[in-house]
């Protein structure tokens, strides 16, 4: 598939089939995901794959603030066959740049100016989105509630340094199902978000070319 479409077709995913996910496409997800640039080389990432219905609902259990409970999102969600959680390390980051070609080794995180550490795990995230989109798959990124940080870290033996960005469902797409806000928003274009030059200098759209010219 060509990479603009798969940009184009990436959208959150909400309910799935009980098709399980192929391994190997769960490998080639994974092998893209640390791809992603990170701040010094720190590669301050881990991941939590887990697959098959036990792994999934145990996931489910530690997460959900009320296992029992019953919603369209939740109901759609629990049958993705395969769920990866990202997660991100701070102290990668302080280490790598503790070191004598960064030299801060105060560690003081004053100077940074955002959490690159979250940031760079966000953009290996967005290459597992974008690969179940090549794929063929669909997926959903989706934040854990902070109050059940502590029991998914229990039940997975997750350590202490390691903070869990999100976690993604992944599996193949049932028909119809829901995808969301953009079913009911309108998605803003370049010409409403891009600032030429300076603030408040909008990018003009372009124009559809003359069908009778030949473009540049």
């Amino acid at each position: 598939m060509e990479f603009r479409e798969v940009v184009r077709r990436r959208h959150m995913v909400r309910r799935y089939t009980d098709e399980p996910v192929d391994p190997a496409a769960l490998d080639r997800m994974l092998e893209h995901a640390v791809r992603a640039p990170s701040a010094g080389f720190s590669q301050g990432w881990a991941f939590l794959r887990l697959e098959g219905p036990a792994e999934v609902a145990r996931f489910w259990r530690a997460t959900s603030p009320d296992p029992d409970a019953s919603n369209a999102w939740l109901d759609g969600m629990r049958t993705a066959p395969a769920v990866i959680v990202p997660l991100s390390n701070r102290e990668a980051y302080l280490d790598r740049y503790a070191e004598p070609d960064k030299g801060w080794t105060d560690r003081d995180e004053a100077r940074w100016p955002v959490p690159y550490w979250h940031v760079d795990t966000g953009m290996a995230a967005l290459l597992i989105l974008q690969t179940c989109v090549d794929e063929g798959l669909g997926a959903c990124f989706f934040g854990i509630p902070p109050d059940r940080l502590a029991p998914f870290r229990a039940e997975f033996g997750v350590p202490a340094e390691l903070t869990p960005i999100g976690a993604i469902t992944v599996g193949h797409p049932a028909p119809g199902g829901a995808t969301g806000s953009a079913t009911r928003r309108t998605r803003r274009g370049p010409d409403q978000v891009v600032h030429h030059g300076r603030w408040g200098q909008l990018t003009a759209p372009r124009a559809a070319p003359d069908p009778g010219r030949t473009p540049r």
